[in-house]
């Protein structure tokens, strides 16, 4: 951090009444925010450090917390705002991310599970907030190229082509994922959401990370949750997760799947894909520890005979997420150079 930043931060925090408060770092995520939590004479707080120019505007912050605080979901409340400068001050949620309290208790897994679920669920139902990026099949399709240019290309020295995947993967989300679109947050799953119990219903489901939200397919939230990049979810579990959602929805499970595993596919060449970059270019190697986990979400998704062509595209293009070939992207880190 530049001593410019560093001086308009304490500047900031003097303008809200804190700039005495005791200042922790807390863990940050693959984007250029940084986060800081604070506590003093006023309580407690979590300052959100999103530079401008990055990918992350904290105007896209507020405006959907503000949406989401609406329908009385749990975003944290705002305290104090410098959008322009991309400071925001927030209510401290906690440190009960549902992958801490799951690691702490695994059988609460299907509560917490459900409960998620239901928010999910509860913000498909209502209008959406505008404007929202509206991306088309094509475009989705096209982001999922990471996989090709990232993942697959320093595997084999050489992206491989991707005209014919591109299609491939348009064709099957024009068929099977591209009816009314509703707003989507995008990284749903248990590493962005707090468990709240001391909170009432839909309440106790604390929503992190959400700045990215854009109108999209009502599945794609569902699979970031049950076919979690980072850890496992019990197949139990998402297989009930699936049917609560259907029959909120009012769908059957098995119209329902043809979506799902498209989207599921989407995401996964798009993490594998992402993983990679932040390892090539971030030096951030520790996410390749993930991607056997999601190529194997992959292989599960293209699966469903409505994804066999894409299957058969992906099995020539992209090479499996082995122990060697995961060490062939680590070798070119930074990190390790």
């Amino acid at each position: 951090m530049t001593e410019a930043r560093d001086a308009a931060k304490q500047a900031f925090l003097r303008a809200a009444g804190w700039d005495r408060a005791e200042r922790h770092h807390l863990a940050g995520d693959a984007s250029a925010r940084r986060y800081e939590r604070l506590a003093g004479g006023l309580g407690r707080a979590v300052l959100m450090d999103a530079p401008p120019g990055s990918a992350d505007d904290a105007r896209d912050f507020l405006r959907i917390g503000a949406h989401l605080s609406s329908i009385g979901l749990s975003a944290p409340k705002v305290m104090a705002a410098d959008p322009d400068q991309g400071f925001v001050l927030l209510e401290d949620l906690g440190d009960s991310l549902f992958t801490r309290v799951l690691a702490d208790d695994p059988a609460l897994e299907p509560r917490l599970a459900t409960a998620a679920v239901e928010v999910l669920l509860h913000l498909q139902r209502h209008p959406p907030p505008q404007p929202v990026a509206d991306l088309a099949a094509a475009d989705w399709a096209a982001s999922a190229g990471l996989a090709l240019d990232w993942y697959a290309g320093a595997i084999l020295g050489l992206a491989p082509e991707a005209e014919a995947f591109a299609a491939a993967l348009t064709a099957v989300l024009q068929a099977e994922a591209d009816g009314p679109r509703i707003l989507i947050l995008r990284d749903y799953h248990a590493g962005n959401l707090i468990w709240l119990p001391e909170r009432r219903g839909l309440a106790r489901v604390g929503l992190l990370d959400f700045q990215a939200a854009q109108m999209g397919q009502p599945a794609y939230d569902l699979v970031s949750l049950l076919q979690d990049a980072r850890r496992d979810v019990l197949p139990a579990v998402e297989t009930e997760g699936i049917a609560r959602f259907a029959m909120g929805a009012g769908v059957l499970v098995t119209d329902l799947a043809p979506a799902y595993a498209a989207l599921g596919a989407l995401r996964a060449l798009r993490i594998l894909g992402v993983f990679a970059r932040l390892c090539l270019a971030e030096g951030k190697p520790q996410y390749l520890d993930h991607a056997p986990r999601v190529w194997g979400q992959l292989q599960r998704n293209l699966g469903h005979p409505a994804l066999a062509r894409l299957r058969q595209i992906c099995d020539r293009l992209l090479p499996p997420a082995t122990p060697e070939n995961l060490a062939r992207i680590r070798s070119q880190c930074p990190a390790f150079r």
